[in-house]
């Protein structure tokens, strides 16, 4: 990618908030893509009592200041420790206003790391650039210490300590494996092959769905459901994908099977709206 002129403060901010829409603008499209199996969609809170469509929305829109501040502080710099310090502390202030928002509800925590990390590295990189660039820079980031993170463990790391598999760090450090090499050559591929817009990013969230070790499900409902997930994921792209008929009655039985486990696959979420926030800045 042919280097920018060196950038002046207003072309950060304007780059800053052009990425902080994307970004949130992402989230807003996962949440209402549809029939997503045991999701929050435009049809109900699948597996979620506690969820909304409305709520995801209004959690999504609370988060732009947060992606603003994040591009602007990391315009152009280069990964060190003092960087991923400031990355971290400006998360954390983010998920305070989420919770705010939401009454207390856990709707982004997830999404605010993933696409926390690729806003920061889309900033370093001058607002733009191939997809796997941005992962890679977004994984010198999710390596270094941030001594200030809380000593408590969350629910995804409870479960990769418990069913001792990768969860959401190492997918970052590792540069987003299921968005670059799953998720994205798949949505690609869907288009190329004529399915409409909304069946290309379903086939994407399949293909995600397909491989990750989703801690949402694991800890909803075990390994089991974990492998129903797998299964259920491989036999909808094995069909032709969800522009299909015989892809979409495959849909539907892992739908079925995912509200029976009342497992929902939020990690994979996440990294779909992470699929779209890189589709877009990489176009």
């Amino acid at each position: 990618m042919k280097a920018l002129p060196l950038s002046q403060p207003a072309e950060a901010e304007a780059r800053a908030a052009c990425l902080a829409t994307l970004a949130v603008s992402a989230l807003i499209e996962e949440a209402r893509l549809s029939p997503k199996p045991g999701l929050v969609d435009s049809r109900g809170p699948g597996a979620h009592q506690d969820l909304s469509l409305a709520l995801m929305e209004r959690s999504a829109r609370s988060l732009r200041p947060t992606f603003y501040r994040l591009a602007l502080h990391c315009w152009r710099r280069p990964a060190d420790i003092a960087l991923r310090q400031e990355i971290g502390r400006l998360g954390r202030l983010g998920e305070q206003h989420m919770m705010s928002a939401t009454g207390g509800v856990n709707t982004h925590r997830g999404a605010i790391w993933a696409l926390g990390l690729l806003v920061s590295a889309c900033a370093m990189l001058g607002g733009r650039g191939p997809a796997a660039d941005i992962a890679a820079r977004a994984a010198l980031l999710a390596v270094l210490p941030d001594t200030a993170q809380p000593k408590s463990f969350s629910k995804g790391q409870r479960a990769t300590r418990r069913y001792q598999v990768p969860g959401a760090r190492e997918e970052a450090i590792d540069g987003f494996p299921h968005v670059t090499r799953r998720a994205l050559p798949q949505l690609r591929r869907s288009r190329l092959a004529g399915a409409e817009e909304p069946h290309a990013r379903l086939d994407a969230l399949m293909a995600i769905m397909t491989t990750l070790t989703d801690t949402c499900v694991l800890n909803r409902g075990g390994m089991a459901a974990l492998t129903a997930m797998h299964q259920g994921a491989a036999a909808v792209l094995a069909a032709g994908g969800t522009g299909h008929p015989a892809g979409r009655a495959a849909l539907a039985a892992l739908e079925r099977r995912m509200l029976a486990d009342n497992a929902s696959p939020g990690g994979a979420a996440d990294l779909l709206a992470a699929t779209f926030f890189l589709d877009w800045v990489s176009a």
